[in-house]
């Protein structure tokens, strides 16, 4: 499946790290409509949406980006678009976009500067179960 054939929010996340891996599990964990579909930026899904960014100019995130009806969120804009998109109790902290794009992506880009050293890498990307396989891109 290529990114560009479906209606569904997909989350694009760097599959070396700890804390990208645990935000993608809490999504899998509390998305129970299951609308939700995953893809490493190391994949080849990833590779295009990459390129795809590149060509229209975007600067490139190496962390988490959503795509979802041909609009792609960074930064922190990707993380509270996924939770306002997650539904429930979590579309409540979509009210943080108050906050000024330049302050949480500030916040957001200490966290991603970081995370290896805070949250470690890991040497392969995870590999999901047959049961969730359908829902992670190649």
């Amino acid at each position: 499946m290529t990114i560009h054939n479906t209606s569904q929010p997909v989350l694009f996340f760097d599959g070396a790290c700890n804390l990208c891996n645990r935000f993608v599990q809490f999504v899998i964990r509390h998305d129970r409509e299951k609308i939700f579909l995953f893809a490493s930026l190391q994949s080849v899904a990833g590779h295009q949406m990459l390129e795809k960014l590149k060509t229209g100019g975007q600067k490139i995130p190496d962390s988490v980006i959503l795509s979802f009806r041909d609009h792609y969120y960074l930064q922190s804009d990707a993380a509270l678009q996924l939770l306002r998109l997650l539904g429930g109790g979590w579309k409540l902290l979509y009210g943080l976009t108050i906050i000024p794009r330049f302050i949480r992506n500030g916040a957001y880009n200490l966290i991603a500067r970081n995370r290896y050293k805070w949250f470690g890498k890991r040497d392969a990307c995870m590999v999901p179960t047959a049961e969730l396989r359908a829902r992670f891109l190649e």
